[in-house]
């Protein structure tokens, strides 16, 4: 199902829309607005290093910056945890992007390299924590040995850093990191209004088609293998009808899904990473589970909408309600 979801991802990041709202949107850069995004062109991106290294599937395009190309290197990290020498692995597969341009000869007037813009997209859970720049890699040496060291970085767009009310301009990027961290099928269906409303012209139902399609994947990845079943359809319309139809009853299985998807990471990263940490996280569960028994006891069943927030509080928000559920008169006093 991951593998499915990557695709998908891919596939979106194949129509030119999707890369400029991503540059517009998320490179905090004033000459992104100078970009001419009229002549965005994708670019074949399989291609051999000298010892036969392939690189296939990566997402580059280039695009008119005044009087030259600039070209975008996009790579999508879907790992589950932020892959610490990212740094070393995009200045090889910038080294591997350059010797192609050399052997196709397209180079600047002045015959140099066009620049490259190099962006890594993550939607891990965790938050990226690795070097930015190759130089944070490399062991500290005598001074006079530094400026033959190699200097590349790359910009890290971590979409779990961006706030909802962050996201909320009209940008087709934004929407998708929106729609990857709904926390409940109606902030999905508000996101998939929008883009209705955007994606309205016929030239643009080949990017409608394949956010459907990517749609039914997430959605399907979200339910998990519980005992809902997503049908299969085609279009955002029937997306929207189909979510309006099942809000309430997809809500709880979200929810159920949620804390299932929580505890299962919670022995994969006590595997990876020690004891400590799935301690820890047990403890968090441990923590949830108390406050939920006491929510009920003093107010009856929880709202929807509760156990959807509980689901996806952090530990320090559990405590915090916590400390105010032995006092509070209301559900709002606990959680205002």
């Amino acid at each position: 199902m991951t593998q499915e979801h990557d695709t998908g991802y891919k596939l979106l990041f194949a129509h030119p829309e999707m890369v400029r709202d991503l540059l517009i949107g998320f490179v905090p850069e004033p000459w992104v607005q100078t970009l001419d995004f009229s002549t965005l062109e994708r670019v074949n991106a399989s291609y051999v290093s000298e010892k036969g290294d392939a690189r296939h599937e990566d997402m580059v395009w280039k695009v008119r910056f005044e009087n030259h190309w600039l070209y975008v290197y996009l790579l999508l990290e879907f790992q589950a945890q932020p892959d610490r020498w990212m740094a070393l692995r995009m200045l090889v597969y910038l080294g591997l992007l350059y010797q192609d341009l050399v052997r196709r000869n397209e180079l600047t007037p002045e015959g140099k390299l066009p620049p490259v813009l190099p962006i890594v997209l993550y939607n891990g859970t965790p938050r990226w924590n690795a070097a930015e720049e190759i130089g944070e890699l490399i062991a500290h040496g005598p001074e006079p040995l530094r400026r033959w060291q190699p200097q590349a970085r790359y910009l890290l767009i971590d979409e779990g850093r961006y706030l909802p009310e962050a996201l909320t301009k009209r940008n087709l990027a934004a929407a998708l990191f929106r729609l990857e961290h709904s926390r409940s099928p109606e902030d999905m269906r508000r996101v998939v209004q929008e883009l209705i409303e955007w994606l309205a012209e016929p030239e643009q139902k080949p990017l409608r088609f394949s956010l459907t399609r990517w749609l039914m994947r997430l959605l399907r990845r979200k339910m998990g293998k519980g005992t809902v079943e997503v049908p299969d359809v085609s279009d955002l319309l029937e997306v929207d009808t189909m979510l309006a139809e099942r809000i309430e009853s997809w809500t709880k299985e979200w929810w159920e899904q949620g804390l299932q998807q929580g505890l299962q990471q919670g022995l994969q990263q006590g595997l990876q990473q020690g004891l400590q940490q799935g301690e820890e996280k047990g403890f968090y569960l441990g923590e949830l589970q108390t406050l939920q028994r006491q929510l009920t006891k003093r107010f009856g069943p929880l709202p929807e909408s509760v156990q959807v927030r509980l689901s996806t509080a952090s530990r320090e928000e559990i405590e915090r309600w916590l400390d105010r559920v032995l006092d509070a008169k209301t559900l709002d006093e606990v959680f205002g």
